[in-house]
């Protein structure tokens, strides 16, 4: 599973060939979710809520980025790394 970021302990990664609707998976610590792309919610698992906030704005602000990546994991392409928040 390629890491796409890092930032702030927040590990960002995306499966080839991963199962719909697009998402990443993000681990913190001993935490780990799946984030919907499209709306940055926790699809499965949790996050602390500052973490969280701060997935979500990276999400937003990458939004074209993550689905770019979805699009070449899908087709089993290595996706690009995307900037961290700052």
């Amino acid at each position: 599973m390629p890491t796409v970021s890092i930032f702030y302990g927040l590990i960002v990664r995306m499966y080839y060939k991963d199962h719909q609707p697009p998402h990443f998976h993000v681990q913190y610590q001993d935490d780990r979710a799946v984030i919907d792309i499209e709306t940055g919610d926790i699809e499965e698992g949790e996050l602390p809520k500052r973490q969280l906030r701060f997935i979500q704005a990276w999400t937003e602000i990458h939004k074209e980025d993550l689905k770019a990546n979805w699009e070449l994991c899908k087709n089993g392409e290595e996706p690009f790394r995307i900037e961290p928040l700052k």
